[in-house]
């Protein structure tokens, strides 16, 4: 297989139809490992969000469990990347996600922030910082749009921007205006940073902490209130990123696709796991949990704050995955 072989059938596919497809090509053989230091820095940039980090803090999920909602989240955006939407563990991942979230006073402003990040986060690693071992183009990074775009459907999400310019504009201005300091955030960015440390051999923790910290930017360091890095560590953070993307650019194309479940970073499920049984399971979940989230996403979508009502009685009411009583 040529260098370019999996560049070229993307540029074969159609970027909104096939996003599900690019995806998979683009998360398993193109970029995994970046795929993932990208989302995972997605990720971690919403600790800063006062609403979120506090949340996360206050119920100690990420701060003393936090391996497990490590793997729950990498395991549960894999399982819709790898299947889809449709009826299967894609559609179960959908599902259990949607289930957690709807346990919890989470506002669409946020959602669609968290969304933003996921579609921001990877083309500024690949492409702004220059990690990846080539661009992602114009056509990649409208599929990766509309792939995050479809998923915020399904979740309920409402005005979800329409280009990667407006979730880029959006992103960046949510976090100029909600960036702040939470004991909540430090706590849930500390035990996340503890967690980074620990996949490297326990000799080069320290260098792998400095590292960490590194490719964090500026306001992240602020706001969690970090001493900041120095210059030196800083360059070369850049510089070892750079010249690994350029090895990778001289090596052969990933022709077996490498997935979360491969990762062994994943440890919490050694005898394997299921997608409808893994991540958390808050009391008094307010969610129809048989409900069908892509064939009802209209009951996602009537979900907000000011429509609590609907919601419980949609739940009492035991609506089936077809729709009936």
């Amino acid at each position: 297989m040529k260098r370019f072989a999996f560049r070229d059938e993307i540029h074969r596919l159609d970027a909104e139809a096939d996003c599900v497809r690019i995806m998979q090509i683009l998360n398993a053989h193109e970029f995994p490992w970046d795929m993932g230091r990208a989302l995972g820095i997605a990720l971690y940039r919403t600790y800063a969000v006062p609403s979120i980090g506090a949340l996360l803090g206050r119920t100690n999920e990420f701060t003393g469990s936090t391996q497990k909602r490590y793997d729950d989240t990498a395991l549960i955006l894999n399982n819709m990347m790898r299947y889809g939407f449709e009826p299967g563990r894609g559609r179960d991942a959908l599902r259990r996600m949607n289930q957690m979230h709807r346990s919890y006073d989470i506002s669409n402003d946020d959602y669609r922030y968290v969304l933003s990040t996921f579609v921001v986060m990877p083309v500024r690693w690949l492409n702004d910082y220059g990690y990846g071992w080539r661009r992602l183009t114009g056509h990649e990074i409208a599929a990766v749009t509309n792939y995050y775009r479809r998923l915020g459907k399904y979740m309920g999400i409402k005005d979800i921007p329409e280009t990667y310019e407006r979730f880029r504009d959006l992103m960046d201005s949510y976090e100029r205006e909600h960036f702040a300091y939470t004991e909540g955030g430090r706590a849930v960015s500390d035990s996340t940073l503890d967690l980074m440390v620990s996949f490297y051999p326990p000799r080069v923790s320290g260098p792998a902490r400095k590292f960490s910290m590194a490719i964090l930017d500026e306001s992240l360091i602020e706001t969690f209130r970090y001493d900041p890095p120095s210059r030196a560590w800083r360059r070369a953070a850049d510089i070892a990123l750079k010249l690994r993307a350029r090895v990778v650019r001289r090596m052969r194309p990933r022709e077996e696709p490498l997935w979360a479940d491969g990762n062994p970073n994943i440890r919490s499920y050694p005898q394997g796991y299921d997608v409808n049984r893994i991540g958390t399971f808050p009391k008094g979940c307010p969610v129809a949990h048989d409900v069908d989230p892509v064939a009802h996403e209209e009951l996602y979508a009537a979900q907000t704050r000011e429509e609590e009502a609907p919601r419980a009685d949609d739940a009492r009411a035991g609506t089936s995955a077809d729709g009936r009583p």
